[in-house]
């Protein structure tokens, strides 16, 4: 069990966090936007796959990754289009169009995959890393933060700039209104269907991005389900975060590392049943429910179509 504590296990730990936790982390920055506004995003799993597929599609024809990311961004921001126009602006079930969304989309990339690449399954090769000079050295922490690809940053810093937004700036008191009293929102002048789109529109960029990651950089190529629940993961860290983003960035790291001991225990040489290992960050989730689930303080309009007007 010494293996359990050396410097190659727990580098291999942190990394392999790092890599799983940012398709976590853009899931549920875009959850939050979403919920925020008052709009439950149960299609985000599917916007993730959407994401995935353009995502590894756009990188392998192109042999460009940051095209691979912008296509993942424009299949995330398409289907969110369609849950924007059903839910938000006709105001149909949220969670059933969300539903129907996602095993569309578990379906219809599953069957392009089938045709396009079932016999040849390529790869796309490995993702450039940007290593931060000084900080990389540092022995174990060193690799394990600062020698990723440039998107992983980004995705930090976004953090920090979705905290300013809804802290500091107009939208963000738009968004909290729009979830919390969109009528209110509506007699201030302000479009809650507009505002409501844009938070629509914002997750599903985040979550195809994310989708493009676990593809193009995550895993190297796209097979079916790859996602793999990877948001509804989303769907809880946006809901126990409580409207924060840094709770959402330490929760994604806690899920990160539960998704990672399945390699860096192989990278130690333990041998654990992975079917063990892979039920880690959904025992989490049920964990961390029953600790902060009753503390989670929800929009009170979250669900609720708004119709101006109604009662």
């Amino acid at each position: 069990m010494t293996g359990l504590f050396s410097e190659v296990f727990l580098s291999a730990l942190l990394f392999g966090a790092v890599t799983a936790a940012i398709p976590l982390l853009l899931a549920g920055l875009g959850e939050q936007m979403s919920e925020k506004a008052g709009v439950l995003n149960i299609g985000i799993e599917g916007m993730m796959l959407a994401g995935a597929y353009l995502g590894f599609v756009g990188a392998f024809y192109s042999g460009s990754l940051w095209l691979g990311f912008l296509t993942g961004a424009a299949g995330g921001i398409a289907v969110a289009l369609i849950m924007a126009l059903l839910c938000v602006r006709i105001g149909l079930n949220q969670i059933v169009i969300g539903i129907a969304l996602t095993l569309g989309l578990e379906g219809l990339t599953a069957l392009l995959h089938h045709f396009q690449f079932s016999r040849s399954y390529p790869r796309l090769p490995a993702a450039d890393a940007t290593v931060i000079p000084l900080l990389s050295d540092i022995p174990v922490i060193g690799p394990a933060f600062f020698r990723h690809h440039l998107i992983v940053y980004l995705a930090v810093a976004l953090v920090f700039a979705m905290s300013y937004l809804y802290r500091r700036t107009q939208l963000g008191l738009n968004l909290q209104a729009a979830g919390d009293k969109p009528a209110a929102l509506d007699v201030a002048g302000i479009d809650v269907i507009r505002t409501r789109t844009i938070a629509v529109l914002t997750t599903g960029a985040l979550a195809g991005l994310g989708g493009a990651y676990l593809a193009n950089v995550g895993a190297g190529l796209f097979i079916p389900f790859i996602t793999n629940g990877a948001g509804f993961l989303g769907i809880v860290l946006a809901m126990l975060a409580r409207g924060r983003p840094i709770w959402v960035l330490f929760g994604a790291l806690l899920f990160g590392v539960c998704l990672s001991l399945t390699t860096a225990m192989q990278v130690a040489g333990i041998n654990i049943p992975t079917d063990v290992i892979q039920m880690l960050p959904f025992l989490a989730v049920m964990i961390m429910l029953v600790l902060f689930g009753r503390r989670a303080s929800l929009p009170a309009a979250l669900g609720i179509p708004y119709e101006r007007g109604a009662r």
